[in-house]
């Protein structure tokens, strides 16, 4: 019998402060679990605006210890209630100074699984990353859930495919990309590289925008938050791109087999040849 996982991924716009961001995902969370998803993940910087429209040091202060802070206990505990897998993006504070764009990976019984740190940081004109975040140093985990194992990889990572092979490489079903990207720069790319890449690697894809204009910038998120089969097949219609919404598709993990038997990119790799891609 195949194994279907019913995943969400949740797209929406700035509310105008953190608690009532929290409160908006909460209920997200809640209301995909009525529907039956397994797991869901938000968009990049969940709980905030998309600050790096500019660089200001007062952003700092959005930034919490993974999983020690308050959000992570927050969402564990309505995890653990709901039985539900969540994918927190979330701007991490190491140590003061030491500050990461991260991923935190809660279980359906509410246990900390881990974190991936967003590796590539842009910096470009509305996408000021590198005044906010480190390069990540946590390499390209696949975390072993209760619906099957999960990666991240996180916005600007998705124009970089080494990661995406690594989570293949690493056994990865299901990776989420969250985002904050805007119609102006890179929109003609957000259905090209997400099943592409899914399809180059054979697993699923959960790709999630947030929407609309913030106060800090002219940035226009564009939503169109989808999912994506191991062959670059989308599962259901993409998202709204001005609206709210909340994403619920079945993924049956029997078209990855199918789709790696077919293809068998895995079994033709040759890395033997590839050691020109490390050289710097």
């Amino acid at each position: 019998m195949s194994r279907v996982i019913r995943a969400a991924v949740f797209q929406t716009a700035w509310t105008g402060d953190k608690e009532s961001m929290i409160r908006v995902h909460e209920q997200a969370v809640r209301d995909a679990a009525a529907q039956g998803a397994q797991v869901l993940c938000f968009q990049e910087l969940f709980y905030g605006p998309y600050f790096c429209q500019v660089q200001d040091p007062a952003f700092y202060a959005y930034a919490e210890r993974i999983p020690d802070g308050p959000i992570v206990r927050r969402f564990q505990a309505l995890a653990r209630e709901l039985g539900i897998v969540l994918v927190l993006p979330m701007y991490e504070e190491e140590q003061p100074g030491v500050l990461y764009n991260t991923a935190a990976v809660i279980d359906a019984d509410g246990s900390y699984l881990g974190k991936y740190r967003k590796t590539h940081i842009p910096q470009v004109k509305g996408f000021w990353e590198k005044f906010y975040f480190r390069p990540g140093n946590s390499g390209w985990p696949v975390f072993d859930t209760a619906v099957g194992k999960i990666g991240v990889y996180i916005c600007y990572d998705r124009h970089f495919p080494e990661g995406w092979r690594a989570l293949g490489l690493a056994g990865a079903e299901i990776v989420f990309n969250p985002s904050a990207t805007s119609r102006g720069l890179s929109a003609y790319l957000w259905q090209l590289e997400q099943p592409a890449s899914a399809v180059a690697n054979e697993y699923f894809v959960g790709a999630i925008n947030r929407v609309g204009v913030e106060e800090y910038g002219d940035n226009d998120f564009y939503g169109t938050s989808y999912f994506v089969d191991p062959a670059a097949q989308f599962v259901g219609e993409p998202a709204s791109d001005k609206e709210t919404e909340l994403v619920v598709r079945d993924l049956d993990m029997a078209t990855l087999r199918e789709v790696r038997d077919r293809w068998q990119f895995y079994r033709d790799r040759a890395p033997g040849a590839y050691s020109p891609l490390t050289a710097p």
